[in-house]
């Protein structure tokens, strides 16, 4: 980090400092205010700060502005942050005397011998391990807002209290802040479920929480995008198979997720034997593998899989498509020889590249390392990692460590896509797997005429396909491209004398293999283009008298543009190029 960004948010450890900062600047207005709230906790997040908070009154959009006015007030006073330790009794007195039951159980929760710090601001004290600006000055009274207010449970247990968590955010400029604001008012408009029910895609019911309904025009996009996926997999090698929605206990024990994934699986007993709804396509991929006798000359072994998969999710987790408990899986599965693991790692690389690069998403890499919860040695995990790192290092990528959160079976690339808003999703994982193959007992009979053990990796491009689904939404604004728009023309037209050429167009359109509907309602065709630009098809086709007797249709595009008059031969063929080099 260079001098010049070292007290700049390029700097990550100073921006998390900042927003620490203003988090118990908040929690100072917030007890200025109303003595008798109690605090709990307040980290720095991803994208500013929070703090919960016990208060016997729920805190409300008139008590936000009230707090962010407290906490202007505190940043002019230019209150220097002081950090002092304490022995555990005085700790505890400190927090017992200034009423702050939540403050006094973190710090019985401390270990022995763990060090007890504070810090001190004007009248107001805080437990914390830190780190903090110098003083309450450095934060920029006018570029600071508190977003929302949400309910939380008090250590994230549902048996415990509910307490109220006050959101923020922060920035050293107010054109930072303005710039922030207007981007996620811009992501507000964008939100996949409003464009979801607008746009006739998907539906959830409170009958099913967490399961989606797929309407007919979002199974046109879904079956749209795996129609590409396949394409993809096909020019890549895979073969496709599918494998059973529920399998029984034994064999979730012998993949390892029966213990350590049981909390998030759906379990029911057949004729006296315990069975799981697969959370995974992992252990079916394992048994179709192991079916039949695999040669070296068979390696790399690509198989793919769009398998439904369930997972249980907490209610308060779940969030539209982002968030739910069944979903489409895209897994592939390639087992390979020990010496192939760099060359199938960088071949999937350049598969997700291709993939990415159709709409539009940029992304970064996290290598993920091992939990604590794994099976496997380590010196497994360093040999695994190591390929990791040396494979996506000599095709000139970078990366980040992410200490710690590999899958319990092995280490791997977590590919974080940018939207066209700057925002982050983790959709694509490569992980390199030595043990599933061993649990299985898997082999080649490799060049030597001798058994062998396969190593694998676990990859998906998409994630989950309904995630995927509301990442694009959001990414296009729900004006996907022509070759992925579920309607990719409509016929609209100016006087019923048009009807039966508005038909007759249609019909060619869709004999040519588009999506296309008609609109031929005694409505105005100022009604009918605002409709169907609302709709967001990508072309609308304006029939009069005049197209009627010239054999033409006149084209509009959703983003307004007249395009005039051009024979329905010219128009196929530009429908015809745009999708097939799946033009955005």
């Amino acid at each position: 980090m260079s001098e010049e960004t070292l007290y700049t948010f390029e700097n990550e450890t100073y921006r998390k400092t900042y927003w620490h900062t203003c988090s118990h600047i908040m929690a100072q207005a917030v007890k200025r205010l109303w003595p008798e709230v109690k605090l709990a906790i307040g980290p720095s997040i991803d994208e500013g700060w929070y703090y919960d908070m016990d208060a016997p009154f729920p805190f409300t959009p008139e008590h936000l502005e009230q707090i962010e006015g407290e906490m202007r007030k505190i940043c002019k006073e230019k209150l220097k942050l002081e950090r002092f330790e304490l022995p555990r009794a005085e700790a505890l007195k400190l927090m017992e005397d200034k009423g702050e039951p939540f403050k006094v159980e973190l710090i019985n929760d401390l270990p022995e011998g763990e060090v007890i710090s504070f810090y001190k601001q004007g009248e107001f004290t805080d437990l914390c391990a830190g780190p903090h600006l110098d003083s309450t000055g450095r934060v920029k009274g006018n570029a600071l807002k508190l977003t929302a207010c949400n309910a939380a449970y008090w250590r994230g247990d549902s048996n415990r209290e509910t307490l109220q968590r006050i959101y923020g955010i922060a920035f050293p400029k107010k054109e930072e802040l303005d710039e922030y604001l207007a981007r996620i008012e811009e992501a507000k408009k964008r939100d996949h479920r409003r464009l979801g029910k607008e746009l006739g895609l998907f539906m959830l019911r409170d009958e099913g929480p967490g399961f989606p309904f797929f309407l007919p025009k979002g199974m046109v996009l879904k079956n749209t995008l795996l129609d590409y996926w396949r394409e993809v997999h096909k020019k890549y090698g895979y073969v496709e198979i599918s494998t059973p929605i529920m399998l029984n206990r034994q064999l979730w024990e012998r993949s390892g997720h029966w213990d350590h994934y049981k909390n998030n699986m759906y379990t029911t007993v057949i004729d006296d034997v315990d069975f799981a709804v697969k959370p995974m396509n992992c252990p079916g991929g394992m048994l179709v593998y192991a079916s039949e006798p695999h040669s070296y000359k068979e390696l790399p072994l690509r198989v793919g899989e769009i398998g439904l998969v369930h997972r249980h999710e907490l209610s308060g987790a779940l969030h539209g498509l982002f968030r739910v408990r069944c979903f489409s899986q895209d897994d592939a599965h390639v087992f390979m020889t020990p010496d192939q693991m760099q060359d199938v790692i960088q071949e999937t690389v350049r598969l997700f590249d291709e993939v990415y690069n159709v709409f539009g998403l940029s992304y970064t890499i996290e290598l993920s390392t091992m939990p604590e919860d794994h099976i496997g040695t380590v010196e497994q995990w360093e040999r695994n990692q190591d390929i990791l790192k040396a494979a996506i290092t000599a095709m000139g990528k970078d990366f980040v460590i992410n200490e710690g959160d590999g899958a319990f079976y092995g280490p791997k690339l977590d590919f974080h896509l940018a939207d066209s808003l700057g925002r982050t999703w983790q959709c694509g994982t490569i992980q390199l797997d030595s043990q599933l193959p061993e649990r299985f007992e898997l082999e080649y009979v490799g060049e030597d005429g001798e058994k062998h053990r396969p190593v694998m990796i676990h990859r998906v491009v998409l994630g989950s396909i309904e995630r995927f689904i509301g990442v694009i939404t959001e990414h296009f604004a729900g004006a996907f491209p022509t070759w992925l728009a579920p309607v990719q023309v409509k016929v609209l037209t100016v006087t019923d004398r048009a009807d039966e050429y508005a038909a007759q167009v249609a019909k060619q359109l869709d004999e040519a293999g588009f999506r296309v509907e008609t609109d031929t309602r005694n409505e105005k065709v100022g009604k009918k283009i605002r409709e169907a630009t609302l709709e967001k098809v990508p072309y609308m086709l304006v029939l009069g008298d005049r197209d009627m007797e010239n054999q033409t249709v006149s084209v509009r595009t959703r983003a307004g543009e007249d395009l005039g008059a051009m024979s329905l031969a010219d128009l196929t063929a530009k429908l015809t190029e745009e999708v097939k080099t799946k033009a955005r």
